[in-house]
């Protein structure tokens, strides 16, 4: 014989059906509340996947290294920069456009959190590995290759603010 206790079928039977009925509408109300949609109207726009043009980003920052090398200056990520300025971006064809180029990019990446301009400085800049930055942040690898791609994507989304960098429609 088995040592388990066994019910009887019809175990709510003590319970009347008032209480029934009251306890069924508790549960109607609980699991219909969290059936509500809101109208089309206030729902927010879905984000942009920014992990698409984080190369974009990438080679852009390598283009800033080397424009701010031209114009005889050290990129402000990997230092303080000399003067700024506001500058309005365009294609680089002269001296003066490299150094609008320059203040442009420079302004977007004022914009961002320290850990990111340093994240983005070692790795892409001065060309560190992830693992290597980890060690010169003395942080775990994994939380260094998860917050890089986030660094990037906040300054793509500073870089589409500024309209340096422009999405394709």
């Amino acid at each position: 014989m088995s040592a388990a206790l066994q019910l009887p079928w019809e175990w709510e039977s003590s319970t009347s059906q008032a209480a029934k009925r009251i306890e069924q509408r508790r549960w109607e109300r609980r699991n219909t509340t969290r059936l509500i949609v809101k109208p089309a109207s206030r729902q927010a726009k879905p984000p942009e996947c920014l992990a698409f043009y984080r190369k974009h980003t990438v080679s852009l920052l390598r283009r800033y290294l080397y424009a701010s090398m031209q114009i005889g200056r050290a990129p402000s990520i990997l230092s303080d920069p000399v003067s700024r300025g506001w500058a309005s971006s365009r294609p680089i064809r002269t001296f003066e456009d490299a150094v609008v180029f320059v203040l442009d990019i420079e302004t977007c990446i004022a914009r961002l959190g320290p850990l990111d301009r340093q994240l983005l400085g070692r790795i892409v800049l001065q060309e560190y590995t992830q693992i290597e930055a980890a060690s010169i942040f003395g942080m775990c690898v994994r939380t260094i290759s998860n917050r890089f791609p986030l660094a990037l994507d906040r300054l793509t989304e500073k870089l589409l603010e500024a309209g340096i960098l422009v999405l394709p429609k």
